[in-house]
């Protein structure tokens, strides 16, 4: 181990033991100025999260005066218990014992972190090429084709630029393979993942290299790659200083994607011509439809050798999500695993929806697996389908898979990389890395890291 792996494990087992410490102080503090009472501000805390998550699915799962119900729980469930502590006295314990808790939650999952620092993905040196072609949506992302210069930019840097005409339908994937045959040695993208992704299936099949601006909305794609968001104009230095990585392309019922491949609730809602004038109303009003079976279809999953039954909510995602969070997947560690990340949701009711908040990714009504092919079931003969954001309706059943390695992305040598996540607290790992001391047990505590990154 050379100094800075040494100096990184010492700074790691620092927050570990400061994690611990935090945690101890906490539970101390309830134990000490309350006495008996300490179990009872955990209690009271726990009892106000059970009765707003049970707020939140009535007021999502019904309509008129359940829902108008379940949102007044929701908000005053919380509420009576910050009304208890207040009138209790306990408040300000409850308030530093939370702030406590907090810091050794956030300690230890960076100790973890840096206990394993992440492995980016392989980068290799290529020449630049000399016939790239860059497909351009102006209207993509609010305009950033025009307010960031990106047309010009990539001229100067030897681009030939495809302007697409957003007031007819264009074949982006026959563009690009016009652009191929007329010699084209690199393929770009300035436009959102969905686009992103039929061009990168055109460069992948003729094995030149993909280049990613991220021009879109979200650019959860370009997040992942580690390219800067904020200027997509730095993402065209690739052209001219670039290096590349090899990553993986999903399949869903032969659609190429490049992010999220979705199939029940949030698929059948984002299918409402409404939807994207009215997002929150659209979905308020035909969540309970969905949540309670009286439309849409429940799914039957094959995911590898295990099967998910009556599925309320599917995401399928190439290459799995860090975090474990249906409403905020948050990024993907690596983009070159192999494999699909599988998130199955089904909550049957008020009790499920409490496990839900309270045990999270341990939630009986939440699946977390990887896969190399997932395959779903309805008994519809074509189910709402929405892959990386695009509404579609697919037959079925659906098949989703993954070709590893098949897409050269081409990137700027020079970029601001994919930010840290941190892995799952383990307590029983943390307490492993906080109290090894030598060489012999640092090297346990990096795999004690990397066992609670799985």
């Amino acid at each position: 181990m050379d100094t800075s792996d040494a100096g990184t494990m010492a700074g790691a087992r620092l927050l570990a033991r400061l994690s611990l410490l935090c945690g101890l102080a906490a539970v101390a503090i309830l134990l000490a100025f309350t006495g008996s009472g300490g179990p009872l501000i955990l209690v009271i805390g726990l009892a106000g999260l059970v009765a707003a998550a049970a707020g939140v699915w009535w007021a999502l799962a019904h309509r008129g005066v359940v829902r108008g119900a379940g949102a007044l729980l929701a908000v005053g469930a919380p509420a009576a218990v910050l009304v208890f502590y207040a009138r209790t006295g306990l408040w300000v314990v409850a308030l530093a014992s939370l702030l406590l808790g907090g810091a050794a939650l956030t300690c230890g999952r960076v100790a973890l972190r840096r206990a394993r620092p992440q492995r980016g993905m392989a980068a290799i040196a290529c020449p630049a090429p000399v016939r790239p072609v860059v497909i351009m949506n102006p209207m993509s992302g609010g305009g950033k084709v025009g307010r960031f210069g990106l047309v010009e930019k990539a001229q100067r840097s030897g681009a030939r630029v495809v302007l697409l005409d957003t007031a007819v339908s264009t074949d982006v994937a026959a563009l690009a393979r016009r652009a191929v045959a007329e010699g084209a040695d690199l393929l770009g993208v300035a436009g959102g993942d969905g686009t992103q992704a039929l061009v990168a299936a055109v460069a992948a099949a003729h094995d030149i290299p993909f280049m990613v601006v991220s021009a879109g909305t979200r650019n959860h794609f370009a997040m992942d790659l580690g390219l800067d968001r904020a200027d997509p104009a730095r993402c065209l230095d690739a052209l001219t200083d670039g290096e590349e990585l090899t990553v993986d392309l999903g399949t869903v019922a032969g659609r190429p994607f490049v992010n999220t491949v979705s199939f029940g609730a949030y698929a059948q809602i984002v299918q409402s011509p409404e939807y994207r004038a009215a997002k929150a109303g659209t979905a308020l009003n035909a969540l309970p439809d969905l949540l309670l079976g009286n439309q849409g279809e429940r799914l039957d999953v094959q995911v590898d050798g295990t099967r998910l039954e009556s599925q309320q909510a599917l995401l399928v995602s190439n290459n799995p999500y860090a975090a474990v969070d249906p409403l905020a997947p948050g990024r993907r560690l690596r983009l070159d695993g192999g494999t699909l990340g599988v998130l199955g949701i089904r909550v049957d009711g008020a009790v499920q929806a409490a496990e839900l908040a309270v045990r999270g990714g341990r939630a009986t009504g939440l699946h977390v697996l990887t896969a190399h092919q997932v395959t779903v079931h309805a008994a519809a003969e074509t189910i709402p389908v929405a892959v990386d954001g695009e509404a579609l309706n697919l037959p079925t059943p659906v098949t989703c898979s993954i070709n590893p390695g098949v897409l050269r992305v081409r990137v700027p040598r020079s970029r601001p990389g994919a930010p840290p996540a941190n892995p799952p607290l383990n307590w029983r790992h943390l307490i492993a890395l906080a109290v090894s001391r030598s060489r012999s047990t640092a090297g346990s505590g990096d795999r004690t890291g990397e066992a609670a990154g799985e």
